[in-house]
C-alpha cells in the first residue's frame, strides 16, 4: 500500500484535522464551526482511533483535534492516548477555558502542542467576542499549557476592525512575555463570519509588511506557506491570510474529519463530503475504509486559484 496520498493537483496530504464535537462553552459570533452543518452523533473514541489507524497507513502523520471545544469531551485525554502512538504529532485547537485542569494529563497522553483562541486581552472585548467573561480561565489555561510542557503554545487572534485591530502590539508583547507564538488571522467570510465580514474584515497585508520590515528572521512554514516573523525582542508572529489567497490553497496538505464522521476535503465546501463512520458502523472491510480516504483526497481541489 502506498504511503503517500496525493490529490489531483499534486498536493501531498499528510495531516488530518478532526472535529471532536460541535459543542462549545463559548459563543464567538464569527465561528465557522469547521464548516459543519447540522452534525449528527459524535464519533466514539473507538471510531476515532479506527479512523486514525487508516489515516496513518496512508501516510498521514499529523493530527489536529478541534471542535467546537474539544476539551468538552470527557474522554479527550483517552482519545489523545489512543491516537498518539499511530502518528508523529497530535496537536489541538482550544479556547483553553478548561485547559488548566487538563493540560498535564493531555501532555502525558501524547499531546504535543496547542493553539489557543485568544482574540483580545481586554475583558470587555473578550465578552463581546465570546459571549462570556472567562478571560481569566483562558489565561490560566495558557499558563498551564506552558507549565506542563506543551510546545509551542500558539495564540490565535482573529483580527477585527474596530474591535481588536488596535491591540496587535499589546498581543505581540503578551506573546513575547509568555513565550508563546502569536498567530494573526484574517477575518474570514465563512459561515457565521459572512454576515459580519464587511464590518470587521481587516486586510493583514500592511501588518505583514510592517512585520517583515522589523523581522530579524523570517521562516516560511510548509503548511500554506505561512510566514513566521522573528522580531528583535524575541517575539514570534505568524500571519494567516486565507481569504482569496491562492497560495493558501496551493500548499494545503490537510484533510478533515467532521464530528459526525464524514471526510471533508475542504473547509470552504460541504458539497463533496465522503461518508466514513457509516462504513465503519456497518462493518465494511478495511479496504472500503481506505477507499473512502482515497475518494476524499480525489475530491480535493483549490477553492481559490490565481
Amino acid at each position: 500500500m502506498t504511503k503517500t496520498l496525493v490529490d489531483p493537483n499534486g498536493r501531498p496530504i499528510n495531516s488530518l484535522r478532526i472535529s471532536l464535537t460541535q459543542r462549545c462553552n463559548f459563543n464567538c459570533f464569527f465561528c465557522h464551526q469547521e464548516g459543519e452543518h447540522s452534525p449528527g452523533d459524535e464519533l466514539t473514541a473507538d471510531e476515532i482511533e479506527a479512523a486514525i489507524t487508516v489515516a496513518a497507513e496512508l501516510g498521514i502523520t499529523k493530527i489536529k483535534l478541534t471542535g467546537g471545544e474539544p476539551l468538552l469531551r470527557e474522554d479527550v485525554v483517552d482519545i489523545v492516548r489512543r491516537i498518539a502512538p499511530h502518528v508523529e504529532e497530535v496537536s489541538m485547537t482550544t479556547n483553553a477555558s478548561l485547559l488548566d485542569e487538563k493540560a498535564c494529563g493531555l501532555k502525558e497522553a501524547g499531546l504535543r502542542r496547542v493553539n489557543v483562541s485568544l482574540h483580545t486581552l481586554n475583558p470587555g472585548g473578550f465578552e463581546e467576542i465570546t459571549g462570556c467573561s472567562d478571560e481569566d480561565l483562558v489565561r490560566r489555561g495558557v499558563e498551564a499549557a506552558l507549565r506542563c510542557g506543551l510546545h509551542p503554545v500558539k495564540l490565535n487572534m482573529v483580527v477585527m476592525k474596530g474591535l481588536n485591530d488596535d491591540e496587535i502590539p499589546e498581543m505581540i508583547g503578551f506573546s513575547r512575555e509568555t513565550g508563546t507564538v502569536l498567530q494573526l488571522i484574517e477575518f474570514q467570510e465563512l459561515e457565521n463570519g459572512a454576515e459580519h465580514y464587511a464590518r470587521y474584515h481587516v486586510d493583514l497585508r500592511p501588518t505583514e509588511a510592517e512585520l517583515e520590515s522589523k523581522a530579524v528572521r523570517v521562516v516560511e512554514r510548509e503548511l500554506h506557506r505561512r510566514r513566521v516573523y522573528h522580531l528583535a525582542d524575541g517575539a514570534q508572529v505568524e500571519v494567516v491570510r486565507p481569504m482569496h489567497n491562492s497560495r493558501f490553497c496551493a500548499y494545503c496538505t490537510r484533510l478533515r474529519l467532521t464530528s459526525d464522521g464524514r471526510l471533508k476535503p475542504c473547509l470552504m465546501r460541504d458539497d463533496n463530503l465522503v461518508p466514513f463512520v457509516e462504513l465503519l458502523r456497518a462493518g465494511e472491510p478495511r479496504e472500503k475504509l481506505v477507499e473512502a480516504f482515497r475518494e476524499a483526497v480525489a475530491r480535493r481541489e483549490p477553492y481559490w486559484r490565481d
